[in-house]
């Protein structure tokens, strides 16, 4: 495990990435939104990043990646998201897909993805969730059966975002009977590409509008064996694994940071009338950094953060609605605030229900955060 980085190099970074988004915004590279890392696909923009030496970070140098800690990718996603960068085609893909094949894929998958993750030229989905399933994975249908030289994939994941446009995501699949005693026995991970035939994807389109969730059926899907991801059996590990990068980064609390931020312009400007909320959310944002910031550093001394990282997805779910909520009952009540704003506020109620399903619902993250403490 290499040294953990300064504060004042990982300020230097935060210099480096702020300058650059800031040039960006004022050269017209793209407008900031709200929710950004799920909705602002711009596979362009991934590849400018991907030449500043911000995607793949955590890859090692020796698989095509930069060798650089989880504490670097921090700083650089914080900043992506405080400025509402379209970073949704390669955020999966950078986020998950990569710790995930460092640690559990094979040689030949890691030399055929990670370099083009590196590069942003590589998308990825989640194949986890299902309708009878969504955030109680170990009910998963979906069921694999073996066949030669590989494995028929057969099921339908549900609320998968960007797979339309993605090149792959990660299944996660019954290769055994349920056991009504063990629920968590008898998964396994594949590396399904999307463009395999029987894949089908449908569009789930939001009350906005918008088309980033998505159903897929897999029917009767061939995956070779040198696809499988991991040990067979051993999906339940590997996939908790994989949720603790899902569910503790900045981006489950910083959603609708644009709102906030935007808010303290507009009471400054006299258009929105100053509130008391503002500072007792800003306190909370600032708890969840901290937050965020101690399960980046446990991931950078390679443990497992899967509860932790439940904790900021519980709290950081809540704060997201809570900032939408405030701001948009004030817009309704002063009538002065700016049309900008105003589309923020907008962007920030639409999404605001898809905040829980995504990285698993509260009831479910309860459940697992009181399992890590010992209490059920």
């Amino acid at each position: 495990m290499s040294e953990l980085p300064s504060q004042e190099q990982l300020d230097e970074l935060r210099g480096e990435v702020r300058e650059f988004l800031n040039r960006c915004v004022a050269e017209g590279v793209f407008v900031p939104a709200v929710d950004c890392w799920l909705t602002g696909w711009d596979p362009d923009f991934s590849r400018m990043l991907a030449e500043q030496g911000w995607l793949g970070m955590t890859i090692p140098v020796e698989l095509g990646g930069h060798g650089r800690g989880f504490l670097e990718r921090f700083v650089v996603t914080e900043e992506l998201l405080a400025v509402g960068a379209p970073v949704a085609a390669h955020w999966i893909a950078d986020r998950q897909a990569a710790p995930t094949l460092v640690r559990f894929g094979t040689d030949a998958q890691k030399a055929r993805f990670l370099p083009a993750i590196t590069a942003g030229e590589l998308f990825w989905a989640i194949g986890m969730s299902e309708s009878e399933s969504g955030s109680d994975l170990a009910s998963v249908r979906t069921r694999a059966i073996r066949v030669e030289n590989g494995w028929q994939i057969s099921g339908t994941k549900l609320w998968t975002s960007g797979a339309h446009l993605a090149h792959g995501f990660f299944a996660l699949a019954r290769t055994e009977p349920l056991d009504r005693e063990n629920r968590h026995a008898g998964l396994s991970q594949f590396i399904v590409m999307l463009d395999s035939p029987g894949v089908e994807i449908s569009p789930i389109i939001t009350m906005g509008g918008d088309h980033h969730f998505n159903e897929v059926r897999l029917d009767e899907v061939f995956v070779p064996d040198d696809l499988v991801l991991g040990k067979i059996g051993d999906g339940w590990h590997q996939v908790t694994s994989e949720l603790g990068f899902e569910r503790s980064g900045p981006e489950r609390f910083m959603s609708t940071f644009g709102v906030l931020a935007s808010a303290c312009d507009e009471m400054s400007a006299g258009r929105l009338p100053v509130d008391p909320s503002v500072g007792q959310l800003t306190a909370r944002m600032f708890g969840l950094h901290q937050l965020s910031r101690t399960v980046a550093t446990t991931l950078s001394r390679g443990e497992d953060a899967d509860v932790e990282a439940s904790v900021v997805k519980m709290l950081g779910t809540r704060t997201e609605g809570d900032i939408v909520d405030l701001f948009d009952l004030m817009v309704d009540d002063s009538g002065t605030a700016s049309v900008d704003f105003r589309r923020k506020v907008d962007v920030g109620v639409t999404q605001r229900p898809g905040f829980t399903l995504r990285g698993g619902t509260t009831e479910v993250l309860r459940g697992v955060i009181a399992r890590g403490l010992g209490m059920r």
